[in-house]
């Protein structure tokens, strides 16, 4: 299986688990929820929703007729077909879910991982918020030295490329060190404290929160190719 097709994977079964849908209502969920899937089509999608159901992960039911959507064909209208997921998929997740390997912490799977926070154990949640940290100090530890180096060699407009690129991967740094005191301070995004310290905190009088961004979604992640 290649990257791409895990993390398409990984985001349907964690939309199925909150919602039985149908393709068309997913297809509308990874665009508008999931940015990273903003660019792909059915003839994706439903490859992965069969593979899914022949693993035993999904189960396809009739759920009447579906009006075919806009961009397809006008052939009138067909049965729906309701993607709904199954215990042994419900068990499959929870086991995507608790992974903290370097896949977690790449640009595409990150993004992804971290739609499904509210679905992820705290301790997970900082595991993977540290990955995702140490993999861009890293990154913008290379790109400083490669900027260092060929600084003289590049025109105006290619070192503010490189000079941009770099900014984006220090504000998300500072935006995960922001996440990871929240976490570690057992704060949710809204500064409440979860319930999975709320009786730690009482003792140890934890309270604020993040500051309050205009959106409420992650920087955008940036492109290795700034590098």
């Amino acid at each position: 299986m290649s990257r791409r097709s895990g993390i398409l994977e990984f985001a349907v079964l964690g939309l199925l688990r909150e919602a039985p849908m149908h393709g068309y209502e997913l297809r509308k969920r990874l665009n508008t929820s999931l940015g990273v899937f903003r660019a792909f089509s059915y003839g994706t999608l439903y490859p992965c929703l069969k593979a899914l159901v022949a693993n035993g992960w999904l189960v396809e039911e009739s759920g009447g007729a579906q009006q075919e959507p806009p961009a397809a064909p006008l052939t009138g209208r067909r049965a729906k077909i309701v993607y709904r997921l199954t215990a042994e998929g419900k068990e499959h997740f929870e086991e995507l879910l608790s992974q903290t390997g370097p896949d977690a912490y790449e640009d595409e799977h990150f993004a992804a991982r971290f739609a499904f926070f509210g679905q992820t154990s705290r301790d997970v949640r900082m595991r993977v918020l540290e990955g995702r940290r140490s993999r861009l100090e890293e990154r913008l530890e290379k790109m400083r030295a490669s900027l260092a180096r060929t600084r003289e060699r590049l025109d105006d407009y290619t070192l503010e490329l490189q000079r941009h690129g770099m900014e984006s991967v220090e504000r998300e740094v500072r935006w995960l060190n922001e996440l990871i005191e929240s976490e570690r301070a057992g704060r949710d995004l809204k500064g409440s404290v979860t319930g999975e310290t709320a009786s730690q905190d009482t003792t140890s009088g934890a309270s604020g929160g993040l500051p309050r961004r205009g959106e409420d979604s992650p920087p955008d992640t940036p492109d290795d190719t700034a590098s």
